[in-house]
């Protein structure tokens, strides 16, 4: 039966937290979501707009009603549409496997995949009039996230609520990121593209592939090491025939101008003499079984033991040998399989009756709790050694599963996709619910992980991908060649032109991750942003706003191609590259806000080259005659913008009996050195 809401306490002006009817709000384990705990300050008022009804008569249930007209999003990492309308999903970290026709189970997804890699128990809803409102289950078991009738959660343990109000859905994502935390601005060697498979080896292989980019020049910053550089998988080892000196691989990636990132996987294989899982056994680093013995999975290495991170001396464990791993010079890392997900057999997850021992903050608890942490919680430990490694230099870590706050950490990026147009049509919604629910720093496999694309879908499918947050390109052990050049000349071309252009908006994009970093909002941005009431942009999920200010409208889906729903007002089409997108439909049609200023660089062929040289400033004046942009800028790692070493400019344009003049109105920051010069383009 439903019961009534008990109502705790008002957290803030427009946050609420609710506790079910006779639970001890003290009795709730530890938020894993919030940065810090939220006691109540106040009691809701009874004005309150959107108060949860909870059902305490298993499972534990809350449901909020939603108006007529009320379009609803988040819910994380879901395939399908970006409007979430009608979907029951779960937040449950998962490896997913979808069922061939034969019964075959396959490890991707599709949009009947209820869960994937990540769990963000969060759910945005955009009222007809524009305002919003947003539900957090602050919980980490299982849950179900059920759409189709409002907003219900149901889990088999008790859990608070937490409600965000705000005028706009931008009020409310900011809100969220208040509360589970900001993405650190990442090093600006990560905006660049990134080339990957499963796997660049041997080390001979990942030196000839930096060349082919060099000598084609095509924009690229780094590449990708996945498990083969390991002595049989073996995780913090090096194979002594295919990578025997990794310092010298990553100093002569270096010299070409290169970054890389190494994988690492939780397992730890279970084999005497192996130094890290010797240790593991004698420090007690390992989960345990409900008998308290070493639970052990079959993964990569075959039977391995897995850490148990919510113990703080197993993190310092798992740091301790990342920063010996980090002695190699590898630029950033990437931790994956983190579900924790075995190999064998296919679909099998850790048992809910393992046992985590806690320790400092964590309790002790089962894998049922701790399941969806497990990502968050490595992601963390793997930060947190590259940052007392390198206190320098900014980490990047890459994650495939995480928790809602784990934007904290790690970028993500959207799993193990097919190489279909259906999976390349799922890219931006994916990206932007994402972004909707804390973490604007993800992107997908371009190309598609599994399978080989047609010529035509990766010249699509990468002339799409240069312009969201994380791009890179990834494919799996035994499918085809998946670089820029594999698909012939025409594709080779379209790519380089792709990249180019992703290159020239590296200004603008650093800007965007900068404030991302200060106020949460995401990167990428759903159309309706640019007018939250109007009502046919709350299902556009081929386009996308990259800011405030620039709106990217791919040219087409293939099959699943409909006009694009645009905003109201003038948004001029502008080019980068040379590229023309009514000739090649692979470059979406970049437009530029009417009032905005758009701050573009020379490009190049690294990250280093498009932040060097002049700038040209891209004007798209209002009916007034004005426009205005800004542009951040900072030594692009380490930690001084912290400090105060950086510079935000903020441009001004006016005009003036047909005469444009544009002005730098204001200058924040102490970063030092002359403002590079400019050119002005008036669109």
């Amino acid at each position: 039966m439903a019961q009534s809401h008990q109502e705790p306490g008002l957290v803030a002006d427009d946050v609420a937290r609710f506790v079910p009817q006779d639970v001890d709000p003290a009795s709730l384990p530890r938020s894993f979501a919030l940065v810090e705990p939220m006691p109540a300050q106040a009691p809701v008022p009874g004005t309150w707009r959107s108060t949860p009804e909870f059902e305490t008569d298993g499972p534990w249930a809350a449901t909020l009603a939603v108006e007529a007209g009320t379009s609803l999003y988040g819910t994380g990492e879901v395939a399908g549409p970006l409007l979430r309308n009608g979907f029951v999903t779960e937040a449950w970290a998962t490896q997913p496997f979808r069922i061939e026709a034969d019964g075959t189970p396959v490890p991707n997804y599709d949009e009947r995949s209820k869960s994937l890699y990540q769990a963000h128990p969060w759910v945005l809803a955009v009222r007809r009039d524009g305002t919003a409102f947003g539900v957090l289950a602050d919980t980490t078991y299982r849950l179900e996230i059920d759409l189709r009738a409002g907003v219900r959660f149901s889990c088999e343990t008790p859990f608070p609520v937490l409600v965000i109000e705000g005028a706009r859905p931008q009020d409310v994502v900011r809100r969220l990121a208040e509360l589970t935390g900001r993405i650190e601005l990442p090093p600006r060697w990560s905006l660049g593209y990134h080339q990957c498979r499963f796997s660049y080896h041997p080390d001979s292989r990942v030196r000839a592939l930096a060349d082919e980019f060099r000598a084609r020049k095509i924009p690229c910053d780094v590449i990708w090491i996945d498990i083969h550089y390991m002595d049989a998988y073996k995780v913090f080892t090096f194979d002594p025939e295919g990578f025997p000196n990794p310092r010298a691989t990553n100093d002569q990636l270096h010299e070409r101008g290169f970054r890389s990132v190494w994988i690492l996987d939780p397992a730890i294989k279970v084999e005497p003499g192996y130094l890290v899982y010797e240790e593991g056994v004698a420090e007690r680093h390992f989960l345990l079984d409900a008998e308290g013995r070493e639970h052990r999975e079959w993964t990569w290495p075959g039977d391995a033991a897995f850490p148990d991170y919510t113990r703080p001396e197993t993190r310092a464990w798992w740091a301790r040998h990342t920063a010996e791993l980090l002695e190699h010079e590898m630029d950033g890392l990437w931790v994956d399989l983190n579900e924790p997900s075995p190999i064998l057999p296919l679909g099998a997850e850790l048992p809910d009756d393992v046992q985590h021992r806690g320790g400092g903050d964590i309790a002790p608890g089962s894998h049922a709790q701790y399941h969806n942490v497990y990502g968050l919680l490595m992601s963390k430990a793997t930060n947190d050694a590259m940052r007392a490694a390198r206190p320098d230099r900014r980490p990047f870590v890459l994650t495939r599963s995480s928790f809602i706050g784990g934007q904290r950490y790690a970028a993500t990026w959207t799993g193990d996709n097919v190489s279909s147009f259906e999976h390349f049509g799922w890219s931006v919604p994916m990206v932007l619910n994402l972004g909707l629910s804390g973490q604007p720093n993800s992107g997908p496999d371009i190309g598609g992980f599994a399978g080989t694309p047609t010529p035509e879908l990766f010249a699509r499918w990468i002339g799409l991908g240069a312009l969201l947050p994380f791009s890179r390109t990834h494919s799996a052990l035994d499918e085809g060649d998946q670089e820029p050049w594999s698909f012939g000349p025409e594709v080779e071309a379209i790519a380089r032109t792709a990249l180019e252009r992703r290159y020239r908006l590296l200004p603008y994009l650093y800007t965007l991750f900068r404030e991302a970093a200060v106020t949460g909002l995401p990167v990428a941005r759903p159309v309706f942003f640019a007018d939250p009431v109007d009502p046919s942009l709350r299902s556009e999920d081929q386009s996308f706003l990259l800011g405030t200010d620039v709106l990217v409208v791919p040219a087409s889906l293939g099959a699943a191609h409909r006009a694009p729903r645009l905003p109201r007002g003038r948004w001029r089409p502008f080019t980068l590259a040379g590229e023309d997108p009514e000739t090649s439909p692979a470059h979406p049609v970049l437009r530029l806000r009417e009032g905005a200023i758009l701050p573009v660089g020379p490009g190049g062929e690294t990250t280093g080259e498009a932040f060097e040289g002049p700038l040209t400033l891209l004007v798209s004046l209002d009916a007034a005659g004005r426009a205005e942009g800004r542009l951040y800028e900072d030594a692009g790692d380490g930690f001084g913008h912290l400090e105060g070493g950086y510079r935000l400019t903020t441009f001004a344009a006016t005009s003036e009996e047909g005469r444009v003049r544009v002005d730098v109105a204001a200058v924040e920051g102490r970063y030092p050195g002359k403002l590079r010069g400019f050119d002005v383009v008036v669109l």
